[in-house]
This record gives structure tokens, sequence and C-alpha cells, in this order.
């Protein structure tokens, strides 16, 4: 009984977590690809304490998880999370179109 509570408290601060455009949005990003904080705030066109108090919060609760490449700091989502997590991330929408957008406008022109 005691277990079931608990299970009904972790879902619901996910729940919470994920009822937030901006962070629903994160974790679909971050299902392509890593990604850190100025590719996030390029994409999203939000500021970076914005973006960094989001990642923030789903580092907490254990949905993303950091790699540091050099003075890089690289987000991806943890593919260890509750299977309810990833049941819900499962329903997410394809971002890789935005991503490739975002790599081409990226890219230097030569010319």
């Amino acid at each position: 009984m005691e277990m079931d509570l608990m299970q009904v408290l972790f879902l619901s601060e996910v729940y919470k977590l994920l009822g937030d455009k901006t962070r629903l949005t994160i974790m679909a990003l971050l299902q392509v690809q890593s990604l850190c904080v100025r590719d996030l705030v390029e994409i999203l066109q939000t500021s970076q304490p914005s973006v960094s108090q989001h990642l923030a919060k789903l580092k907490t609760h254990g949905l993303v998880k950091e790699r540091r490449k050099g003075p890089w700091v690289f987000y991806s989502v943890n593919t260890e999370c509750a299977p309810a997590v990833q049941q819900i991330l499962s329903h997410l929408p394809d971002m890789s179109p935005v991503i490739k957008q975002k790599s081409a406008e990226n890219e230097p022109s030569f010319g």
C-alpha cells in the first residue's frame, strides 16, 4: 500500500514536471540527440537562465543526464528513468527536422 502511494506521488511530480511546454519540448529534442544549453536557447528562442532552470529541474528528477566535453555540458535523456516516464516520452513527436534546420542555419557559408 505504501509503495503504491509512493508511486502515485512520483508520477504526480513527473506529470507536473512534464506538464510544462518548454520542459516537454526539451525532452523531445534530447530524444533526438544530446544538446548543450546554447543549442537549446537557439532552438527554443528563450533565455539561457530559463533553459538552465528547466534542465536543472529535469536533472533533479532524474529525467536527463549531463556529460562534460571540455568547457561544454551536453544533456541527454536518461534512458534508465522509470518505465512510466519512458512510455510518456515515446509519445512525443520526432524533433529531428527542428534540429536539422537549426544545424543548417548555423553552418558557415562559403562564397
